[in-house]
């Protein structure tokens, strides 16, 4: 298809044209003129007052498929992406079962061909993400799969995260981990602090996160090994990763869009849509994670998309289960949060893609379109009309946000 975006004002760090206004004309997919005023035979979207960049990459997403299709599938799930300015999406392997061969791994590829939204699976840590053993990582590297977690399941076991620390470097993969000792969160449900006390609830205390990342990072610092850590939400999280930084150690991280916004007083009404792990934490925690974000210690910002039936949240808060879906309001909270343009593109578009070693889209005369036209400032209804997953477990649903997504454009089509 042929399409003419006007007036755009583009936003790439990697672009000769960034910080410009201008015209951008798409051909068949490809970026063929960026100029002051061009005219052609396309369909034409006015975009004063936009901003163009290369497509949202997400690093963190939950989508049912295989399995738990009733949830959500790649069909709803890439459509509510492409409508929160993703074009590309790496799939947490929590399904049944679990992406732990490359028979998941090459089904899901497969699956996702043609699409709008470029899907990249990642692999288990262990087989059935049990915690014991190994999985089938190299098999499922050669098969499509970029990096490796057990997804909301932290791998307890020291010697089993060396050991996976170890054989990636053999094939340049990438270990995630999700930062929680169970033994010090046990079944709590929320943060640790006044609000708990409050509610009458055990907390998670900030120490089972800030203990696995210390962990983590010794093992990474040991092994020579990269390490990318998932969804940080504390305050020592943000120091600890700084200091490993400094250390020279090959780290990064990301935090959850809710995170930057929420704070643990959401859940004084017992709301289970605010039921989330990690748990929302304080205004403090809030405000070293914005920090975190600005001084280059987070690396990127993910939406943690993660569906459920409405049966497994409109219940009692300590039976629900955890976790909201973000795909569609990501952008919108990131801007809530007081982020800048430039930091946001910087933080969901580039540096995902540099994480996972897949090639970054800049918007050039010659390249192939991968692009998100957002406004910053425009305020929109997120309900369940315009809500693209199949499910509807967030509490921004009825909420008047600032921050649209005004088109997303990959692989030569167009979803606005």
């Amino acid at each position: 298809m042929n399409l003419l975006i006007k007036s755009a004002t583009i936003i790439d760090p990697n672009s000769p044209f960034n910080k410009k206004i201008a015209d951008v004309l798409i051909e068949k997919g490809i970026i063929t003129q960026i100029a002051g005023e061009l005219e052609a035979d396309a369909e034409v979207f006015e975009a004063e007052g936009a901003c163009l960049s290369p497509g949202f990459f997400d690093l963190n997403c939950n989508i049912g498929e295989p399995g738990l299709e009733t949830k959500e599938d790649i069909y709803t799930g890439t459509k509510a992406a492409a409508s929160g300015g993703f074009t590309g999406i790496a799939l947490m392997p929590n399904t049944i079962p679990p992406v732990h061969s490359k028979a998941e791994i090459e089904y899901i590829v497969n699956r996702s061909k043609k699409n709008l939204v470029d899907i990249y699976p990642i692999g288990t840590i262990s087989h059935k993400r049990e915690g014991h053993d190994l999985a089938e990582m190299y098999d499922m590297y050669l098969s499509g799969a970029k990096a490796f977690t057990d997804g909301n399941r932290p791998v307890q076991d020291a010697g089993l995260m060396e050991r996976a620390l170890l054989y990636t470097q053999g094939f340049d993969g990438l270990v995630f981990s999700y930062p929680e000792d169970t033994a010090i969160a046990g079944k709590a449900k929320v943060n640790e602090g006044e609000v708990s006390t409050l509610l009458g609830m055990k907390g998670i205390p900030s120490l089972a996160e800030e203990l696995m990342i210390a962990r983590d990072l010794y093992l990474a610092e040991y092994t020579g090994s990269r390490i990318h850590f998932s969804t940080i939400s504390t305050t020592r999280s943000v120091e600890l990763i700084r200091e490993a930084k400094h250390k020279g150690i090959e780290v990064t991280c990301d935090v959850a869009a809710y995170h930057l916004v929420l704070t643990d007083e959401a859940l004084l009404g017992f709301d289970s849509l605010y039921k989330v792990k990690p748990p929302l934490r304080t205004q403090d925690d809030v405000d070293a994670l914005l920090e975190g974000l600005r001084d280059g210690t987070i690396d990127a910002i993910v939406s943690q998309h993660t569906p459920h039936e409405v049966e497994f949240k409109n219940v009692e808060f300590e039976v629900a289960e955890f976790g909201m879906t973000g795909l569609q309001t990501a952008f919108s909270l990131a801007v809530q949060a007081g982020l800048d343009i430039e930091m946001i593109v910087q933080k969901m578009s580039v540096n995902p893609r540099e994480i996972l070693n897949i090639d970054i889209p800049f918007i050039a005369e010659g390249k192939e379109a991968n692009l998100v036209l957002l406004d910053p400032n425009m305020e929109w209804e997120y309900n369940k009309k315009n809500n693209r997953s199949k499910s509807y477990n967030s509490p921004f649903i009825g909420h008047n946000l600032t921050g649209k997504v005004l088109l997303t454009f990959n692989n030569n089509q167009l979803s606005k």
